[in-house]
């Protein structure tokens, strides 16, 4: 029986610019630029970004306001339409759902997989939840086990474990250190090149 086909993607950096880095840029608190492009622990990573935000008193709603007037990357839009009408579109993200609706909107809200918030009584956020522990990976691995081909893309170390089980990974857009680090994962560098490679590997004869 022939495989029908999914694609499995991160959003930041892929669809939409790196939340963080803008609220770094509005807030004027360079700590906040570090992303999953830099730091490969995600745990450690967040601990860093909640201390901060717990030292400079600023709230969900503060960083809500941020995430407001991030416009899609160009060409993110045309690119995901074109996708779900060829193929099966899933967004795994290790953002969260209190961030991401506003993001969602604006790229027609494809199907978003990703964690949540805890927040105390002023606003403050305190903690995070996992949906899953390796939780891009282990999506990939479920649409596999329903007999999927899987293609999927990001830029970033928390998704290499997602490329790597995928039937093909391949690096988006990504910084230098994660090309170095991952010199076996393929590159691509824009919307065009991706949306010619897909035409060939899945054929789209039939999706």
């Amino acid at each position: 029986m022939k495989k029908l086909h999914a694609v499995c993607s991160d959003l930041e950096g892929v669809w939409v610019p790196e939340v963080w880095i803008n609220v770094a840029e509005k807030t004027g608190i360079p700590e906040l630029r570090l992303t999953t492009r830099d730091i490969k622990d995600y745990d450690q990573l967040m601990l860093h970004r909640l201390k901060i935000l717990k030292e400079r008193n600023l709230t969900l709603t503060d960083i809500q306001h941020v995430i407001a007037t991030i416009k899609p990357l160009e060409g993110a839009l045309e690119m995901i339409r074109w996708l779900r009408k060829v193929t099966r579109l899933i967004i795994v993200s290790d953002t969260f759902v209190e961030f991401a609706d506003p993001l969602m909107e604006q790229l027609e809200r494809p199907t978003l997989f990703c964690h949540s918030l805890e927040t105390d009584s002023k606003g403050i956020i305190t903690g995070y939840h996992l949906r899953q522990k390796d939780s891009k990976r282990m999506a990939v691995e479920a649409l596999k086990s329903l007999n999927y081909e899987v293609f999927a893309l990001g830029d970033s170390y928390n998704d290499i474990s997602m490329l790597q089980s995928a039937d093909k990974g391949i690096l988006f857009r990504p910084p230098q250190n994660v090309i170095d680090d991952h010199p076996e994962l393929p590159v691509m560098h824009d919307y065009d090149e991706l949306k010619a490679f897909l035409t060939g590997y899945f054929g789209l004869a039939v999706c």
